[in-house]
């Protein structure tokens, strides 16, 4: 097992002419819970599907568990994207066996506990579900396996805030502890008390990439408030709420 988790080595992608990541280089560990912070358009989805395998990169090199990308790594990455991909005709249950069929380390009996605590019916159609329900079906499907790494795309972004609590305790409750979840979001203020480390992405770059403490205790201020500071000229331009 790597000490490193994530190795990302001048990481590069271009959409034609235009860089959605550049040279990036970044290691992760394991066990931490990771903000990818950025206003829209800085590459965090970029970056996310570059590492569960679905973007090929321009150059650069990227490894998980010390592997480059391959169907070894995409067996340990548990990925949650920012959008249904599910056929409306299926069931909660319906999805459950489909994943424990794919992937060897889909949890079925933690599937339906999760969603007993969701207050999901697996019985129940997609097409009957609220566009928050679905969302938390997919996250019992992303955390019910135990995966190295978790790739969380906008997790709670569908959810009203009186459901994010829950749904940030059911991520910090239920995933892997030798594992690393990366949770890329707009609502730091939200997510901030349960990370360990965050990443700034700015215009496909990495501007600050440092634990949680260290950024308290050398800024005086909060992750949150530290974002909308570095980001202040971007949101007034409109991109980042």
């Amino acid at each position: 097992m790597n000490e490193q988790l994530v190795t990302c080595a001048a990481l590069t992608k271009h959409y034609g002419s235009k860089p959605a990541l550049n040279s990036v280089n970044l290691q992760l560990g394991r066990g931490r819970i990771v903000g990818l912070l950025g206003p829209n358009g800085s590459g965090k989805t970029t970056l996310i599907k570059i590492l569960c395998g679905l973007l090929q990169p321009t150059d650069g090199s990227v490894t998980i568990d010390g592997q480059p990308i391959s169907p070894y790594t995409k067996s340990i990455v548990s990925y949650l994207p920012d959008r249904m991909y599910f056929a409306d005709w299926m069931t909660a249950a319906d999805l459950f066996d489909l994943f424990a069929d794919f992937y060897a380390d889909f949890d079925q009996e933690k599937s339906l506990s999760m969603c007993a605590s969701l207050g999901v019916s697996p019985r129940d159609r997609l097409k009957t579900m609220s566009k928050g329900t679905k969302e938390k079906v997919q996250l019992v499907l992303v955390m019910a396996r135990k995966a190295q790494l978790y790739l969380l795309d906008e997790p709670i972004a569908g959810v009203d805030p009186a459901a994010r609590d829950f749904i940030l305790n059911t991520i910090i409750t239920n995933y892997n502890e030798n594992g690393t979840v990366m949770i890329s979001t707009h609502l730091i203020s939200d997510i901030e008390k349960v990370l360990d480390e965050a990443i700034f992405l700015k215009d496909g770059q990495v501007v600050l990439h440092d634990t949680v403490d260290n950024i308290r205790e050398r800024e005086s201020k909060s992750v949150d408030a530290l974002f909308r500071e570095v980001f202040r000229a971007r949101n007034f331009e409109g991109g980042a709420y």
